[in-house]
């Protein structure tokens, strides 16, 4: 089969795939977690595009200049119909710059916590960055430090 006549929306879900998919959000959750625990997130920057995307994702998402909303991820909120077409629009305008913006990563619901079963949800990578940015402009990551 070529791949210009591959249907994803109709494919089949590959158990080794999708292990493939979990073992990377499990490696990249595993780099963050090490990075903010040697550096302050307030001192770190995720991607060259750090300013921008803040400044674009607060005008889009005006919620996310609230330290309350960004430390208590509700996920159904995140992924509702509604929100889920606000993202969608959201990352329209990323994908041509953020590296796999829209691949599969554990993301905390608050940045209280390490990554952990009950506290981690599965986002895309652009959100990660949307949350992780604003809690560490906001410094609520900067406690992870010598853990």
């Amino acid at each position: 089969m070529s791949l210009s006549n591959f249907d994803a929306e109709n494919a089949d879900n590959l158990e080794d795939i999708e292990k493939q998919f979990a073992v990377k959000a499990v490696q990249q959750a595993e780099v963050y977690w090490n990075l903010i625990t040697k550096i302050p997130g307030s001192k770190l920057k995720l991607t060259k595009y750090d300013e921008e995307l803040y400044e674009d994702l607060v005008t889009d998402f005006p919620e996310f200049k609230d330290a309350v909303y960004i430390s208590n991820i509700d996920e159904n909120e995140l992924k509702n119909h509604k929100n889920k077409e606000r993202w969608r629009k959201f990352c329209k305008k990323w994908e041509t710059k953020i590296d796999d913006y829209n691949f599969g990563t554990l993301l905390r619901t608050s940045p209280k916590n390490e990554y952990d079963q009950d506290g981690t949800i599965f986002a895309l990578r652009l959100q990660f960055y949307a949350f992780e940015i604003s809690r560490n402009k906001m410094g609520l990551n900067d406690w992870a430090v010598g853990k």
